[in-house]
């Protein structure tokens, strides 16, 4: 099929408009007109279906990525028969899309045990000679990469038949009983030579020389600490106030508690034994187009820069990994009736390109914190291995690079955490509860108890605008007072440091402690509840940004009281009876006040509110409908 419509620039050119269409006949070939299919425009890059239509726009407008030479996301076939075909494009040149399985084995032994890695037997290396029954399994799984399925097929491999089985059972959601089922389905159709694993369990067993084991490391009930290290031979918590049993029955072996520890480095090390996720690890410098008004990518952003000029040693080599944390609690039963919560740890690498950095297959499964209660506080309990393997990336471990065929010092530091602002308390140390909630105020925070609501009420933000910005000297709509106080500035990592350096803090939901309905304050009075497990890690205190608050969060629940108060919806606004008593305890707002009325009192309607006749009005209903999921707006 001819592919050269592909490589011209001009969009508007007839010979580009023909190929669109060839190609979008090509991909509706076996499928209905209404059905989507993958976008693969540079912006979509595959990952979003649409319709033919939006399809055909998307090409026209922005243009097909010029790297997709396969068509394999519309029913190519990802190996060609002909080989004359599959190892050269238009130009000649190598495709990076035929690299096939055999290659990235190929660099996968070469990353782990050397050039000379398939020719162990004759070689008088050492270290290569201990790794004897590694290379060995390894060696297994390069034959079953060449094996053909039965005699006869040469589209699939016996290795590449079941990674892809499961790869589809894992997007589809399959369950281990219809994959088994599959499974045997395969065995009756296909020839009876063919080497289909009889269940799950081998498949997997099939494919558990490419690596990524996790490490089960037992947990004390009460998250006091973790059996690992000097506490690995105990059978009992060593926390004096617990000495609660780590297995369940005295005699089992059975842990009470596991945390599912998934190791960074290995991962990351694989990121670069292929060339072309190789390749794109260095596109933050090499190919990252920087404007100062503009953030298209971490890379363009101040904690980003600082960083680099605080470390210059590791910022010249663009292969060193900036990684970010993010964390929350879930319900994994799928059910609210359950109160089991569960807490993953994501780690994201960004060096890669935005369209790839936040896509599934570079999202790092750290760790599996077992329920079935938040951690809380005690998180920094099974952060432990994490920041452990964090200072040792820190200082480098070496790295086969396949992009240029070298080794290198691997460094991979950790920039800041991604999370919701209890998740916040729990990684940072600083409670956002009571009235020094704000981690950036401090005890500088504005905040007012309001009795009849029960709740607190932060207020003091004009300080954050303009020094010369209208609303400093307005008092009806506020407070009742002008506010020109200076913004507050933030405390460095070090400040904060040296506020917590002293603290300390048995870890630990024993039942003194949970009988204690408080922490006690610290002695500086104010709102730490520990040193937090980062300060570990010798860049932290220098970093510019150390925690950010997730966009989701903040925009959901910030736009569903906005519109739960405009549109008055009962139990979701937030302008209650009650808060209009409390705006005449403060003396504030006449006009909201409530009016006697005999036995009863009537709430006055507020501007910000909707009549029902507002309400009905097709123009605002309009507008809400295409505007309500924006959460910008």
């Amino acid at each position: 099929m001819d592919k050269t419509w592909m490589k011209i620039s001009n969009r508007k050119d007839k010979a580009y408009e023909l190929g669109v269409k060839n190609f979008l006949k090509f991909a509706y070939s076996q499928k209905v007109e209404n059905q989507k299919i993958p976008c693969p425009c540079t912006q979509c890059n595959n990952f979003c279906n649409q319709t033919k239509t939006v399809v055909e726009d998307h090409l026209l407008t922005q243009g097909i990525r010029k790297s997709y030479t396969r068509w394999i996301h519309h029913g190519e076939q990802f190996r060609h028969q002909n080989c004359g075909d599959s190892t050269k494009n238009g130009d000649g040149e190598e495709d990076s899309d035929t690299e096939d399985l055999n290659d990235m084995l190929h660099d996968i032994g070469t990353a782990q045990w050397g050039d000379n890695w398939a020719g162990r037997e004759e070689s008088t290396d050492d270290s290569l000679n201990a790794n004897h029954s590694d290379t060995n399994n390894f060696l297994k799984l390069l034959e079953d990469a060449k094996k053909e399925l039965y005699p006869g097929n040469h589209f699939y491999s016996k290795l590449s038949f079941v990674v892809t089985l499961l790869h589809l059972k894992t997007m589809s959601g399959w369950t281990i009983k219809s994959f088994n089922a599959l499974l045997e389905i395969f065995s009756h159709a296909l020839p009876p030579e063919a080497t289909v694993p009889k269940s799950f369990a081998d498949a997997k067993k099939l494919i558990r020389d490419l690596g990524f084991k996790s490490e089960k490391i037992h947990a004390c009930v009460n998250d006091c600490v973790l059996f690992r290290k000097e506490n690995e031979n105990f059978d009992t918590c060593p926390n004096l106030n617990c000495k609660e049993p780590r297995y369940k029955m005295a005699g089992s072996r059975v842990p009470r508690k596991v945390l599912r520890y998934f190791p960074l480095k290995p991962r990351l090390q694989r990121l670069y034994t292929h060339k072309e996720i190789a390749s794109d690890m260095r596109w933050h410098k090499e190919k990252c187009v920087h404007d100062d008004n503009i953030m298209r990518h971490p890379a363009d952003s101040e904690a980003w820069k600082d960083f680099d000029r605080l470390h210059p040693d590791f910022a010249v080599d663009p292969r060193n990994v900036r990684l970010g944390l993010a964390t929350d609690g879930f319900n994994p039963f799928g059910t609210m009736s359950s109160a089991y919560s569960i807490w993953p740890i994501y780690l994201v690498p960004y060096n890669l390109p935005p369209w790839k950095c936040m896509r599934d297959p570079f999202f790092f499964l750290s760790m599996l914190i077992p329920g079935p209660k938040s951690p809380g506080n005690e998180i920094d309990v099974y952060m432990e291995p994490l920041i452990d393997e964090l200072n040792e990336m820190w200082l480098g471990v070496e790295t086969y690079d396949a992009y240029s065929g070298k080794k290198f010092d691997l460094r991979a530091p950790l920039l800041w955490t991604i999370n919701d602002f209890p998740a916040y308390a729990m990684l940072s140390g600083w409670s956002t509860k009571g009235y020094q909630a704000c981690p950036i105020c401090m005890v500088e925070t504005t905040c007012v108890h309001l009795p009849h609501r029960k709740k607190l009420c932060y207020t003091g933000h004009r300080r954050f605008l303009p020094i010369d910005h209208s609303w400093r000297r307005e008092k009806k709509p506020f407070d009742g007072n002008v506010d020109f106080r200076n913004p507050v500035a933030p405390l460095s990592g070090n400040e904060i440091l040296d506020q917590v350096q002293n603290m300390e803090v048995n870890f630990g939901k024993t039942k003194a402690q949970s009988n204690a309905k408080k922490r006690k304050r610290s002695e500086s009075g104010l709102n730490w509840t520990k040193k937090s497990c980062f300060f570990e890690l010798p860049y932290w205190a220098d970093l510019l940004l150390r925690h950010n608050l997730d966009l989701m969060h903040v925009s959901k629940n910030v736009s569903e009281a906005v519109i739960a108060t405009i549109m008055d919806i009962e139990n979701k606004t937030k302008d209650h009876w009650l808060c209009r008593q409390d705006l005449k305890d403060l003396g504030l707002k006449k006009e909201l006040h409530l009016i006697p009325n005999g036995d009863s009192y009537i709430m006055p309607h507020a501007c910000y509110s909707l009549t029902k006749e507002e309400k009905k009005r097709k123009s605002f209903v309009t507008t809400y409908n295409s505007r309500h999921m924006d959460p910008l707006l």
